[in-house]
Parts: structure tokens; C-alpha cells; sequence
């Protein structure tokens, strides 16, 4: 990928302004720790300080025990800087974490400089390795909630309770754009629109790092540097195409932000941009990211990753070359995870080959020097649960439901169904009705979310919530299919779908929950984004019983569900909701919560049709020519931002500041929103704005603000937005960023006004 070498006047401002608030983070006596610490490192000391292994490979057994001779070598031996994950791919107890990070951190105390280690692990949706931790909904489900301040809520009670773990630094947030359906990773995102996404990152960088040397809070590391999530295939860590006005356009706002509210680590995109692994793109990894975004924290790989660059991608032939290739572009500490010795040994020879500047080693380690500063881990770097007295709190808990409650989106519900009575009577059924593992997803207890069952039987499955809100007698169960949970994610097989269709006939209503088990990366990729032909034949038996049937959607990405949408009763999309995902959901129903959440993505009606919904005019056109018709058509099942509610909202006065404006104006936008049905209720007002005419095809629309109120019945409440109007522009095919003048036309629900640019600006 070719970057612009010459900023434009916009991005060396932007450069300016980022460097800037990087040097006012970063305290002048860190800098000057940071310099005289790295003047008295051996090669070796730097070296292992750019090392990162898996905690596995420090022991064995199951309790876990870790080996002195291995902590020896690896620490005393080899210097190794950092280490991550859990062992034996299970949560371990405050205990257990207190005791490892303390031993580990007690060698370090044994070694000549005293280097502390930055202990790491993957704390995406509460501090998931750690048992008896807060659990909060899956990130796609808190961008669901487009709830600011719910999501700094999750981030801030996630770094407190990993702190009670000892550790002191989250893999998280994943800010790629979830924009391919296909892409097993949609739902740890915060959706496909890149403001959306960037709001949400920025949030939790304040929740995770704010302030980041108090013991509360930890280092946050955004993922995955870049454009990770858009692959032709669709399928994890495989390559894609993007041409860099693209990229810069859609891909780079969230990390942008991010980085500018002060992020401190990255990790790296693990697959390819256009035929070129990102681990060893330097002018994505420096030239961007470094220099013209100023980021002065360290770049991690992912797991492995540079092994990927010679075994998978085979643009070298040996590990040493491709190690070479991976430092000199970026790299400031490899995820290696196991065999770290071929690693030590490597880039010391490469340094004494003069094939790697000793330069380049100084900078990487200065960066992750500094961030442990930032940390204060050489004062403190073990912390111990005893100070945490709130890990996994009721108010904690509470937090959590909340975060659920708003979390869940109500997309049908034909006649108002909803809420139901509490004596109806329910049959549940389906492979999600009776589950912790799917309410969780992966990255729960263990990577892919199998254990879950060991760890979350204080909670209650979809069933259980039910059969607790309205009692055993009024709830029926029988869950026709159910998934191998020895095996793939997608195995799954009919149990007795014709006992659900007996109970049926019993029932008032029909609960069926059906998605997906859990998974993540790799091993979540599919061919097939319909549900199997089992959950299908089992929504056919339901349908066919003539009962009113309520599908509930348990799923990290979005299924196909538009062969049989149009019998159902009501939809409601839990996404991966997390351990309160049952509760919430038999709460919904009964209306004890009424539902507030909005799509965060596009929900497709059909298999072959993906369009996101920023798209040109030319994917939905109606335009036949004579005998040609060269119409497209934009038919989602559910578009990016619908949510229902159980009452009604009134959008009226759309007024702006102004009809006319200069590039360096702010555009302020006022509406009043009225609640004019008969219950409390809470909003998502969205504000849209097109660009109708511009030299690169604009987008049908973009979201540029929302806010979030509740409204009691009846009442009104004046919502004002402020948009500086350089956020208009865009980048063009010369990868500048232009304001040109024209048209526009703002979009509130219904309200529409258009407003004009008296004047084209690049900056």
C-alpha cells in the first residue's frame, strides 16, 4: 500500500495536535527514566524486553503451578518483558492471578535492572479470564445500546476488577468496522459505522486508562491496527483490497480517535492488506501510525503473527527474515507466544548483522519502558484483590443489567404483543433457550466460550429467568435442537421436535431461541450465513402449530432469517448479551424493561445481499435505460440504527443556526422530541447528514452525531447537536481531505433540511 509521503495541511495539524497531547501524557521525568534505563540495557536486557510468551509456557498441570526452572530461564535468563494469557485456556481465581503475577513479578526484583513485567490478557467484555468477574453484554451489543456513558461504565469495572487480578493491561477495544457479515469477529466490535465505533473507543479508553497510573485502571490496546475486519472472503485473517482513500475514510477514524484520547498500545491487523501482511507494513505501522498520527505508545503482533509472514503468507523463507522484516516496519513486541528463544536469538544476530538498526531496538524499547512508567509498574506491579473490595459486586451486577437492558433490540412486534401477561403461558424451545454459553459468546472463560457452563451456573439461562418471572406451572420447556457442544461451533442436532410442537399446542406463546454457539476467530468462519437446516426445521414446526411465535436471536452475527420473518409474532436480538442476557430477555418480555436498544449494524435479508448502510447511489438506483434497466436495490431486513420501543416517540421544529456556511463554521442542529405514548421510555435520536453532490461519489448518508434521553410519557425535551463543519469532509481519491461547497441535507427520523458550503477547503 502506497501512503502519502507529504501530509496534507489537515493531517500535519492533526499531527501537531496528536504529538502535542502524546508529550503533555507523558510526564518529562519518564522520558528522562525511560533514556538514562535504555542507556544501561545490554542488547539481551532490550531484546527480552520486546518478548512476549503465554503463560503456559512458565508451567504446567491443572491447578496450574508454575515451574521455577522455566521462570528462571525465561525471566533471569532471557529478560522477557511481558507476559499474557491464562493457562490451560480457563478463568482463574483472584487467588490464583494474585499469586502468579506476584511470583512472576518477584523474579524480575532478581534481576540486574529490575524490569518489571506488563502482564496481558483479552478482558473484552468484563474480566473474562477471571472467575466470579463482572460480565457485561459483548461489545456489538454495548454499541447496540449507543449509551455512552453505560459503555465508560463496563470499561471503568473491567479494569478495576483485572487489576484485582494483577493485571495491568487489556487487549481491548476492537475498533475495526464491523462491515462483512461473514466475519466471525462482527461481535466483538461496536458496529460497522465509523463514528459509532470511534464514540464507543473512546469511551472505554477513558473507562480503561483514566488516570493510567492509578492501581484502578489499565493500558489499553486497540485492535486491529488496520482495516482487520473487511476480507473479500469474509473469513478470519484473510486478505483484502483497499485502496488507501478507502482505508483512510472509513478504517482509520476509530483508531484515530482512540489514539488521540490517549491510547498507549496497538495491536496489529493479522491478516493482509492487498497481498501485503500487515506485521511487516511499515507504512502502515510508522509512516501512519507513528509519525503522521503520533503515537507514541508500543505496537504488539498478534498471536504468532510473525511466523504467519514466512509459514502462511510465504513472502520470506525463514522466521530470521521475517523477523527482520517485522521489526524494521513497526513492531515493538512480538506475541510470540512459545518459543522465545529463536526469537532472542534471532534479532540479537540481526542487530550484530547490522540488518536491524540499533536504533530501531532503542525506540521499541523506550515505547514499552515508557508505558510501564505510565503504569507506575516499577512502584507497583503487583496488585492484589484484597484492595478491589468491589470484584464482582451487586452493585457491580447491577451495572451489568443495566448495560443489558439497554443492550437488547427489539425489531418486530406485530400488534404489540409485547409485553406479554404474567400468566401467559410459554413454551421455550430452540438451542439457545437453555444455555450460559451462548448468552456469553466467546472470549468467556476460556477462548472460545466452552467452559462457560463450569464457571456461570449462578446465572440463569433464558429458560431459567423464565421459569422464575412466571413460574414453573405457566413455563413449558423443550428444546428441539441443541448443539454439540464437544464439537464445532455450528454442529448441532435435533433433539424431539415433536415433543415442542406437543407442548405447544399447551402453551399461549412460543419462545424460540435460536443464533449460534460460541466462537471467535478463526475456528468461528462459516460458508452459510442462514441458520442450519435444523434450527430452520424447528422454526417450520412452530410456525405450523398456529401459535404466536416470539424468536429471540442469540447471535454474534447477523443470521438470515427472512424466509420465516414474516410469521413471526415479534423479533428480539439479544446479540451476545452476556451472563444477564436471560433475565433481561424475561424482563423485556413481561415489560418490566422497555426495550431502547438500536442496530450497530445492518441486518441483511438475504445471503447475497450485504450492502452496509453507507453505500453509493449507485448500490440502491432505480434507472432503467430503454431496454436496459441498471436498477440496484438497497434491501436490508433491518437497516443500521432501527430499535422498537413500547412506546412512541415524535420528532417536530428541526432548525439549524443557519442555511449557509464557511468550511470553518460550526453547524448547530435543535429538534424537540415528544413521548407520545403511555409508558417511560428512552431514545436514540440520530442525527444523518448527506453530501448531495461531490467529486469522489458520496455516501447515501453518514451518521455524524446522536444522543440518547429518556422521556416520561408525554413529555418533551429539546435535543441540540453541534457539528463543526470540517467533520463534513471527506477523503478524496488523492488521499487529501476536502470540504467542498454545495449541498447537504441533514436528516433527524422524518425531519430533513438542507444546508450549503459557500466555499471548497482542503486541508
Amino acid at each position: 500500500m502506497k501512503l502519502n509521503s507529504k501530509p496534507t495541511i489537515c493531517l500535519a495539524l492533526f499531527l501537531f495536535v496528536c504529538v502535542k497531547l502524546n508529550f503533555a501524557q507523558t510526564d518529562k521525568n519518564i522520558e528522562l527514566k525511560v533514556s538514562n534505563l535504555v542507556a544501561k540495557m545490554t542488547l539481551e536486557e532490550k531484546v527480552g524486553q520486546m518478548a512476549q510468551i503465554t503463560l503456559d509456557v512458565l508451567g504446567d498441570g491443572q491447578p496450574f503451578k508454575l515451574n521455577e526452572s522455566k521462570v528462571k530461564e525465561a525471566i533471569q535468563t532471557y529478560k522477557l518483558g511481558s507476559v499474557l494469557n491464562t493457562s490451560d485456556n480457563r478463568a482463574m481465581s483472584t487467588a490464583q492471578w494474585n499469586s502468579i503475577v506476584e511470583t512472576l513479578q518477584g523474579k524480575t526484583k532478581t534481576t540486574a535492572l529490575k524490569i518489571p513485567l506488563i502482564y496481558g490478557f483479552d478482558a473484552i467484555h468484563g474480566a473474562t479470564y477471571v472467575s466470579g468477574a463482572t460480565f457485561f453484554p459483548q461489545a456489538i451489543g454495548q454499541a447496540a445500546s449507543w449509551n455512552r456513558q453505560m459503555v465508560k461504565d463496563a470499561a471503568t469495572i473491567t479494569a478495576y476488577e483485572s487489576r484485582a487480578a494483577s493485571v495491568s493491561w487489556n487487549f481491548s477495544p476492537v475498533l475495526d468496522l464491523g462491515v462483512n457479515p461473514l466475519w466471525p469477529r462482527i461481535w466483538e466490535t461496536y458496529g460497522e459505522d465509523p463514528y459509532l465505533v470511534a464514540e464507543m473507543g473512546k469511551q472505554v479508553i477513558d473507562g480503561y486508562q483514566n488516570p493510567l497510573g492509578n492501581k484502578n485502571h489499565v493500558a489499553a490496546c486497540l485492535k486491529h491496527f488496520l482495516a482487520y475486519s473487511d476480507p473479500k472472503t469474509g473469513k478470519d485473517r484473510t486478505n483484502s483490497w483497499i485502496p488507501e482513500h478507502y482505508l483512510r475514510e472509513y478504517h482509520l477514524p476509530s483508531f484515530r480517535a482512540a489514539i488521540k484520547a490517549g491510547a498507549r498500545t496497538v495491536m496489529v491487523n493479522s491478516a493482509l492488506i492487498n497481498g501485503m501482511p500487515t506485521h511487516i507494513n511499515g507504512k502502515i505501522l510508522t509512516d501512519l501510525l507513528k509519525k503522521e498520527m503520533g503515537f507514541s505508545g508500543f505496537v504488539v503482533t498478534d498471536w504468532q503473527d510473525i511466523d504467519n509472514v514466512y509459514k502462511r503468507d510465504k513472502i520470506v523463507a525463514t522466521q530470521k527474515e521475517a523477523l527482520m522484516l517485522a521489526i524494521n516496519a513497526g513492531i515493538d513486541m512480538a506475541m510470540i507466544p512459545y518459543e522465545y528463544k529463536d526469537f532472542c536469538r534471532d534479532l540479537i544476530a540481526l542487530v550484530k548483522e547490522k540488518k536491524v538498526p540499533m536504533s530501531r531496538i532503542n525506540d521499541a524499547v523506550s515505547r514499552i519502558l515508557r508505558v510501564k512508567y505510565e503504569l507506575n509498574l516499577f512502584d507497583v506491579p503487583v496488585t492484589v484483590s484484597s484492595d478491589y473490595p468491589m470484584f464482582g459486586s451487586k452493585e457491580y451486577e447491577q451495572k451489568a443489567y443495566d448495560a443489558t437492558a439497554e443492550s437488547v433490540v427489539l425489531l418486530k412486534n406485530k400488534g404489540n404483543i409485547l409485553p406479554l401477561n404474567s400468566s401467559a403461558k410459554i413454551l421455550v424451545t430452540g438451542p439457545n433457550s437453555n444455555s450460559m454459553r451462548t448468552l456469553n459468546g466467546g472470549w468467556s472463560y476460556s477462548w472460545q466460550g466452552e467452559k462457560t457452563e463450569q464457571f456461570a451456573s449462578k446465572y440463569n439461562t433464558i429458560l431459567e429467568a423464565m421459569q422464575n418471572r412466571l413460574g414453573n406451572s405457566n413455563v413449558s420447556f423443550s428444546q428441539g435442537v441443541a448443539y454439540k457442544m464437544d464439537g464445532k461451533y455450528y454442529e448441532d442436532s435435533i433433539v424431539d421436535i415433536n415433543d415442542a410442537v406437543v407442548k405447544a399446542s399447551q402453551a399461549d406463546y412460543i419462545l424460540l431461541c435460536v443464533g449460534e454457539n460460541s466462537y471467535t476467530e478463526k475456528p468461528g468462519d462459516l460458508n452459510d450465513l442462514n441458520l442450519s437446516e435444523n434450527q430452520q426445521q424447528l422454526i417450520d414446526a412452530m410456525i405450523k402449530t398456529g401459535k404466536p411465535v416470539l424468536l429471540v436471536l442469540n447471535e454474534g452475527r447477523p443470521r438470515i432469517i427472512s424466509k420465516f420473518e414474516p410469521a413471526m409474532a415479534a423479533i428480539i436480538d439479544l446479540f451476545i448479551p452476556g451472563n444477564f442476557g436471560g433475565d433481561v430477555l424475561a424482563d423485556m418480555l413481561i415489560g418490566k424493561i422497555n426495550p431502547s436498544g438500536k442496530m450497530p449494524i445492518t441486518y441483511p435479508k438475504f445471503v447475497n445481499a450485504l450492502t452496509n448502510y453507507i453505500h453509493k447511489p449507485s448500490d440502491a438506483q432505480s434507472n432503467p435505460q430503454g431496454v436496459y434497466d441498471y436498477s440496484a436495490d438497497f434491501n436490508p431486513q433491518y437497516e443500521f440504527g432501527f430499535g422498537l420501543s413500547y412506546t412512541q416517540f415524535e420528532y417536530s421544529g428541526l432548525s439549524t443556526n443557519a442555511t449557509s456556511f464557511d468550511s470553518d463554521d460550526t453547524l448547530e442542529i435543535s429538534l424537540t422530541v415528544k413521548n407520545t405514548g403511555n409508558k417511560t421510555g428512552k431514545d436514540v435520536v440520530q442525527l444523518y447528514i448527506s453530501d448531495l453532490v461531490a467529486s469522489l461519489t458520496p455516501d447515501v448518508k453518514r451518521l455524524r452525531d446522536f444522543e440518547k434521553i429518556e422521556l416520561n410519557a408525554g413529555a418533551s425535551q429539546t435535543v441540540s447537536f453541534k457539528l463543526p463543519m470540517r467533520e463534513l469532509a471527506f477523503v478524496n481519491s488523492n488521499n487529501k481531505l476536502v470540504l467542498e461547497k454545495g449541498e447537504f441535507n441533514i436528516q433527524i427520523g422524518k425531519l430533513q433540511q438542507k444546508i450549503k458550503v459557500k466555499e471548497t477547503k482542503i486541508r
